[in-house]
């Protein structure tokens, strides 16, 4: 399944979710610029990418600078390809609208990053490899979707075999479907042994920052009952 649009109006317009979509895109052009260049594109990779194991190890040894820290959020501006960019821009367009809008423009750009770190670091945890992407900052936007906007229609690209079909779905299927895969495809991947494994995504990070998104959406809901808090 694929989503192609929701039908779930906002009342302002999500400047920082096009503002994301927007930098996604022109980082990936970036990318694209460097390939003429011997060892550019490499040496890209590697400085912006999260990588656990020289964090970790910078934090337990004491020597931690900014650039500690920097990829946490620089890694979510780079991506391996075509389809990753695509498809993760395709998920931040349709969603990441209606939770700025709920949000707010300030406090969604922080929960967004906020989801986009946990999922690395959760990723790390699980399987200290280098790491780009946004979809693990996307994941948490899905999971604040799902659980504030749960009966929105989806327009979804349903592929039946060689018949393909649009049809209407709640996001709670579609969004529902996304993560019972990841966890799927996240267990299966635990089986395998480094040599075997076929598939290079880091599945834990969608699960990571699915649960973040999550228990932050609740969290700011809690804090706005409270009164310290106010969706813009």
């Amino acid at each position: 399944m694929i989503p192609l649009r929701d039908q779930n109006p906002t009342t302002k317009t999500p400047i920082v979710n096009r503002l994301l979509v927007a930098a996604n895109i022109l980082v990936w052009i970036y990318v694209l610029t460097l390939v003429r260049q011997p060892g550019a594109v490499a040496a890209f990779y590697d400085r912006y990418s999260f990588d656990w194991t020289p964090f970790a190890t910078q934090i337990t040894q004491g020597q931690v600078t900014l650039a500690t820290f920097a990829p946490l959020v620089t890694h979510l501006f780079v991506h391996g390809g075509w389809l990753h960019v695509i498809g993760n821009m395709v998920y931040l367009w349709i969603f990441g609208d209606n939770i700025e809008d709920r949000l707010g423009s300030g406090p969604y750009l922080v929960f967004y990053v906020l989801c986009g770190i946990v999922a690395a670091i959760g990723q790390g945890l699980v399987q200290p490899e280098p790491m780009v992407g946004a979809s693990g900052a996307i994941a948490g936007v899905l999971g604040a979707y799902v659980v504030l906007f749960p009966a929105a229609r989806v327009s979804t690209l349903v592929f039946l075999g060689i018949f393909i079909t649009i049809v209407q779905l709640p996001a709670l299927v579609v969004i529902g479907f996304f993560i019972v895969l990841q966890v799927i495809d996240a267990l299966a991947e635990l089986r395998l042994t480094a040599h075997q494994a076929t598939a290079n995504i880091a599945y834990f990070a969608h699960i990571f920052g699915f649960v973040a998104g999550i228990l932050l959406l609740l969290l700011i809901r809690q804090r706005r009952e409270e009164g310290r808090f106010r969706f813009g």
